[in-house]
């Protein structure tokens, strides 16, 4: 977040309403300058928040290879063996709940997971990941699963505070806050700084305030296209902002294609899962596998058994490295032929964008680079943050702490410019309503407080007369 990026002629309102250069678009630098100082004061603590645990959850990918490698990996062995064999031996050991899914083992030293559902004890929105070792059938452990992305306890304990603060979906609006206004304060930053001389950009040399805008200012500067995309991405999934992207994307027809698991015919449903939780009617996990590695489904995959008796097994690539595996297949449990197909080449343009951009936020697109990449501009935005409010102290006077912007920055702005922003910004603002309802109210208080000082001041300037 690049809070405040402001000139030494910001310390005074007369020296407030000029630019350190006159152009066309100076009468919005004071405008931009109180938006963006109001806006990183008050936005910042959830910014910092989201940058704090966003670190931690960038750095916990390796964090987990290393606490739960012996559930992860295992020796590499002669021979693999079959996947119902895997699977049998997981349920031999958990007999409670039911198979939701199966990803074999994807590289030689890895572990196939089996995941249970409906387990005592576990939450509804998670399963019970059991580690079985793909060549003698051992299981090696079994912990909570969670997302698609198979986050075991550590991440899943950093996301969901990550995410919502662990207060459930309520507590999804303070990132979607956080997402909402980090494009903002970041773009009113750029604007700021690059209309600053380049004489009062440097570092070098100065001290006190000048010194801390100029490493907030040059910081900022180099982390602001990842702080745009952060927020856009982020936005993606949030539950207000997020929901308009997906109805977007469903009226351009740009929405994820899901493959279909319905099967017919007289057989249907020989494959469902049986009420102790078995996959083995019907064909079977192998030979439904089998189906699926001849469509070129390479690992990593997942096995979806049927979910009522006239669905068929769902087979979907996992990889969200690059390049993405994103393929899916479903095979009828009668017969093990495969009844539809998915290709990631014929996502369209949005969704393959969406996916690619989810993936990159969380880390794993990339893999060990992109998580580098995340976590210093998490450390990034933490130390803007710190900067920011640093300056804010320093902007004070004697006991005044955090001299506010002066008001009356929007009458510079000419009629022809105003209007249109105006326009821009409410419909924006509905399509981000944790943008637009922030937005609207600090300007119904600051018009308020404004003409009550101005009627203050009125009054004062009566009485001494």
């Amino acid at each position: 977040m690049t809070h405040a990026p402001t000139t030494e002629t910001d310390e005074s309102p007369q020296a407030v309403a000029s630019s350190p250069k006159r152009g066309p678009w100076s009468p919005l630098r004071p405008l931009v300058l109180r938006l963006h100082f109001y806006a990183g004061v008050l936005v910042a603590p959830f910014l910092l928040v989201a940058a704090t645990t966003g670190f931690l959850y960038a750095a916990s990918f390796q964090a987990e290879k290393i606490l739960y490698a012996h559930e992860m990996t295992v020796p590499v062995g002669d021979e693999k063996l079959p996947i119902s064999e895997q699977v049998a031996a997981a349920r031999k050991a958990h007999p409670q709940g039911t198979v939701s899914a199966v990803r074999p083992s994807p590289e030689d030293d890895a572990t196939t997971r089996v995941m249970l559902s409906g387990v005592p004890g576990v939450e509804e929105t998670r399963t019970l990941a059991v580690f079985v070792d793909p060549y003698t059938a051992k299981v090696r452990g079994a912990l909570e699963q969670y997302g698609s992305t198979g986050a075991l306890p550590l991440r899943t304990w950093i996301d969901e505070f990550h995410a919502n603060l662990k207060l459930g979906q309520n507590g999804r609006l303070y990132s979607e806050l956080a997402a909402s206004w980090l494009w903002v304060i970041a773009g009113g930053g750029l604007v700021l700084w690059f209309g600053r001389r380049r004489t009062q950009r440097k570092i070098r040399g100065t001290s006190g305030r000048r010194r801390t805008l100029g490493l907030h200012g040059t910081v900022g500067v180099w982390a602001a296209l990842g702080f745009f995309f952060l927020a856009a991405t982020g936005l993606t999934w949030s539950t207000y902002a997020g929901a308009n992207i997906d109805e977007l994307r469903t009226s351009l027809r740009q929405a994820t294609p899901a493959v279909s698991a319905a099967v017919g015919g007289e057989h249907s449903g020989h494959g469902s899962a049986s009420a102790g939780g078995g996959v083995e009617n019907g064909v079977g996990l192998d030979k439904v596998l089998a189906a699926a590695r001849a469509e070129g489904l390479g690992d990593p995959v997942e096995i979806v058994p049927p979910a009522d008796a006239s669905s068929g097994y769902v087979v979907s690539q996992v990889q969200r490295s690059w390049p993405t595996k994103q393929d899916a297949v479903a095979v009828d449990p009668s017969n093990g032929e495969v009844t539809d197909t998915v290709r990631f080449a014929d996502y369209p343009v949005l969704a393959k964008l969406t996916r690619w951009g989810i993936d990159a936020h969380t880390g794993v697109l990339f893999g060990l680079g992109n998580q580098l990449v995340l976590m210093a501009l998490a450390l990034s935005l933490i130390l803007l943050i710190l900067w920011g409010y640093r300056m804010w102290w320093q902007r004070g006077r004697a006991s005044a702490f955090g001299r506010p912007i002066p008001r009356g920055a929007w009458r510079q702005v000419p009629a022809h410019v105003l209007v249109p922003l105006t326009a821009a910004i409410a419909v924006l603002g509905y399509f981000v309503p944790l943008l637009g309802i922030p937005l609207a109210a600090f300007i119904a208080v600051d018009v308020v407080l404004g003409e009550i000082a101005h009627r203050r001041g009125k009054r004062t300037y009566a009485t001494a007369k």
